[in-house]
């Protein structure tokens, strides 16, 4: 971690593709962040960056995963929306509570890498950065799913949502 920027508080953004749990030899964690142009270190979990980002747009992470859970019943390991205008979607690699949970942003993962050996998985995002986490490859894709199916559920509330609100301006005028 020592090549990358220290700082004491980070934004989710866009640009951010993963927030990942990091421990250093001696068994010290800490949060590194990967954007797709530069990278940080954090002195906060990735739980706490990520409840952060939500306390940003106006919620909590115990918000957002009670919203997950009442769109799509996802009850473990439940991806979130951070604010969906934005396409903010991020999964976890375990359960939010471990402090060695990494979250993932859906929309910069390209495809998985299996490296059954180890029983982990590269991620490969689409602009050819790439890490290794300690999660099955089965896991991840699991994950990844899991995020499509909410991502569309929760973009088609949002699309009839907008539809309704069209249809009423346009019987006003």
């Amino acid at each position: 971690m020592s090549n990358k920027n220290k700082i004491n508080k980070y934004e989710v953004t866009p640009l951010t593709m993963a927030i990942l749990s990091d421990e250093s030899e001696d068994g010290t964690l800490h949060t590194y962040i990967m954007e797709e142009i530069r990278e940080y270190a954090v002195k906060a979990t990735p739980t706490k960056v990520i409840d952060d980002a939500c306390r940003f747009f106006g919620s909590t992470l115990e918000g957002r995963l009670d919203g997950t859970r009442d769109i799509s019943n996802i009850t473990h390991k439940a991806p979130i929306t951070i604010d969906p205008s934005s396409g903010l979607y991020f999964f976890p690699t375990a359960s939010p509570k471990n402090k060695k949970c990494s979250w993932i942003a859906h929309s910069h993962v390209e495809f998985l890498i299996p490296m059954h050996q180890d029983k982990k998985t590269q991620i490969i995002f689409k602009n050819g950065k790439n890490v290794m986490v300690n999660v099955s490859y089965g896991s991840m894709l699991n994950q990844i799913q899991r995020t499509a199916q909410f991502r569309y559920s929760l973009d088609s509330r949002m699309g009839m949502i907008q539809s309704v609100n069209r249809k009423r301006n346009k019987e006003e005028e």
